[in-house]
């Protein structure tokens, strides 16, 4: 996977840095794996905005995703790797051998014609999905479960991964893509390898038409705004607008708003760095 630069030929060509598509195989989806996805604008159920600067986009189907990898003991063949609307990571289609089709998290270096499985007993090669008990330590993975028969919910964005430690009794010591450290059950699942798509983080729109079509307003910030509108907002002239802080009043930079008597606090070993 790489990216494309453009020649400035355009206004919106100049900054424009996108993936080249390289490592995408078909571009027409599943049927049988696909559902309706509807937008909502950024309105609840009464028609109200309660979401600012959502709207619009491109119309889209929902990829049904298998985030938990429970078909143990069965081989399956990537037939594709397609492109997904709705994450950044590439997905594979696979094949198991009993006919069924599944959409999974693409990781890097995937190919189709290649065998994966999920498991206990697997070996630990990219693709594969074992219990934490048995993957190597220092052994990189991602799509990892927080309980067990969960599904994944953790580093499951383009180009990131977590790292396998060590292992304490029944805790896994796990290094998250944020930097946090903390322990995870071992008979939770994770998925060997790193995420697909790693030069995501490179790519440039180029142009506010090019969020538009992903469904992204335009955002304008609160020192911009009337005092009636946000705490920041008000002032002669270019005012700093104080300390900053979101439209409810909720300070930023800084400011903790996880709670602290929260029970997976105690697995936690060391908070992600600070920015």
């Amino acid at each position: 996977m790489a990216v494309r630069k453009f020649k400035p030929i355009t206004p919106g060509t100049r900054h424009k840095v996108i993936g080249t598509f390289d490592d995408i195989t078909t571009s027409v989806p599943e049927k049988s794996l696909l559902a309706p996805l509807k937008s909502s604008g950024g309105r609840n159920n009464t028609g109200k905005m309660t979401v600012r600067y959502i709207g619009g986009g491109h119309k889209k189907m929902y990829r049904i995703i298998d985030f938990k990898r429970d078909k143990d003991g069965m081989e399956a063949t990537v037939k594709t790797i397609e492109y997904d609307p709705n994450r950044s990571a590439r997905i594979a289609l696979v094949v198991y051998a009993d006919g069924e089709k599944r959409y999974i998290v693409a990781p890097n270096g995937l190919k189709t014609g290649q065998k994966i499985a999920s498991g206990a007993g697997v070996a630990p090669e990219v693709g594969n999905t074992l219990f934490l008990a048995e993957i190597p330590l220092g052994t990189v993975v991602h799509n990892i479960e927080l309980y067990p028969g969960q599904g994944a919910v953790m580093a499951r964005s383009a180009g990131t991964y977590a790292q396998l430690l060590a292992r304490e009794g029944k805790y896994a010591i796990i290094k998250l893509p944020s930097g946090e450290t903390r322990m995870v059950l071992v008979t939770c699942k994770a998925t060997v390898g790193v995420v697909s798509n790693p030069d995501h983080s490179l790519e440039s729109h180029g142009k506010a038409g090019r969020r538009r079509w992903l469904g992204r307003r335009p955002h304008n910030r609160g020192v911009t705004m009337n005092p009636v509108d946000h705490p920041m907002g008000g002032g002669e002239g270019r005012s700093s607008g104080g300390h900053p802080r979101s439209r409810t009043g909720v300070l930023a930079k800084g400011y903790k708003t996880r709670n602290p008597k929260k029970t997976t606090s105690k697995f936690i070993i060391q908070k992600r760095k600070k920015k």
